[in-house]
């Protein structure tokens, strides 16, 4: 099943009432990207779920990044067509309550995939754990400079329960192991344009710097353009991603990054749309379904490639 890829509200209407199937068959699907390298991998998770159960997924994400007010506006679409259960990634975490709270109290489950809700409850929330797992990347990391080396770290929204957790869990494990190391900030909602100017600005000011960390493989990317755009070499400044998004591995293999903490992206989609389906049928479900990561590094990147279909 191809996902759809509308971006625009007012477009989900017209896309169930010219359905042949009927709006119980309808699963709502609202992500947050349908370019992202990473959220490539997540949807295509959720395609291949929604053909498994037999449901017609209607697919449909932000205008532009971070863009709530069409997020809402979808919900508030699926929501009135009498979608059996929608499905997702908010890009604000507090923004997206009111319209969750709305479709809950219509009795419509609603599937939390990836990013958490702050100020309502759903049926499920999957997704990594991104504080755990953020702890991992901040242990690791350390292993990669000397207690002292001064590091960039460059953060996802802050608006997000992704965003704050990645980044708190990185500084919190880092910061115990390297406690004289200096984390410079650069902050950005998920845009790795934000990610490139960000660590180009520090670079230029800074001779010092070590490692750049990232909060997901976008700003990863983004490192990694500034770094080539300076006249920096591979390895001259270590990489550290999150996401394990095809690009960021392929610089691993390039040896540009050195290390990812790798989400399960593929089972993100797949196993909220299951969950969504199970909901919509009136089954049972855990409220808690975390997708696991692996750690990605240039020892263990042919075993991840294998594990989740990276050539």
């Amino acid at each position: 099943m191809k996902i759809n890829k509308t971006f625009a509200g007012v477009a989900v209407a017209a896309i169930l009432a010219s359905s042949a199937v009927s709006a119980q068959d309808v699963i709502g699907y609202i992500t947050k990207s349908a370019t992202n390298a990473g959220w490539m991998m997540i949807n295509q998770g959720a395609a291949d779920a929604a053909a498994e159960e037999g449901v017609k997924l209607v697919s449909v994400g932000p205008a532009f990044q971070g863009d709530l007010s069409s997020q809402l506006e979808v919900f508030e679409n699926l929501v009135a067509q009498g979608a059996k259960a929608i499905a997702v990634a908010p890009v604000d975490s507090a923004g997206i309550a009111p319209a969750v709270n709305d479709a809950m109290g219509a009795g419509i489950p609603v599937v939390a995939v990836d990013t958490g809700v702050a100020g309502a409850e759903v049926t499920s929330f999957v997704a990594t754990d991104n504080y755990a797992v953020a702890k991992v990347q901040g242990s690791v990391a350390a292993t990669l400079v000397e207690d002292g080396q001064p590091i960039i770290y460059v953060t996802g929204n802050q608006a997000q329960s992704t965003g704050q957790e990645r980044m708190n869990g990185f500084m919190e494990a880092f910061a115990a192991a390297r406690p004289n190391s200096e984390i410079l900030q650069v902050p950005t909602e998920w845009n790795s344009q934000e990610a490139q100017e960000g660590v180009e600005a520090i670079l230029n000011s800074r001779q010092d710097i070590a490692m750049v960390a990232n909060a997901w493989d976008g700003g990863t990317m983004g490192a990694k353009a500034a770094l080539e755009n300076l006249g920096f070499g591979a390895g001259d400044v270590k990489l550290v991603g999150f996401d394990g998004a095809g690009d960021a591995i392929a610089a691993m293999d390039d040896g540009w990054v050195h290390a990812n903490t790798a989400q399960m992206l593929y089972q993100m989609g797949y196993q909220g749309i299951k969950a969504a389906s199970a909901a919509a049928r009136g089954e049972d479900v855990s409220a808690r379904i975390d997708t696991g990561f692996f750690l990605v590094t240039p020892a263990t990147s042919g075993t991840y490639k294998a594990m989740v279909g990276i050539e």
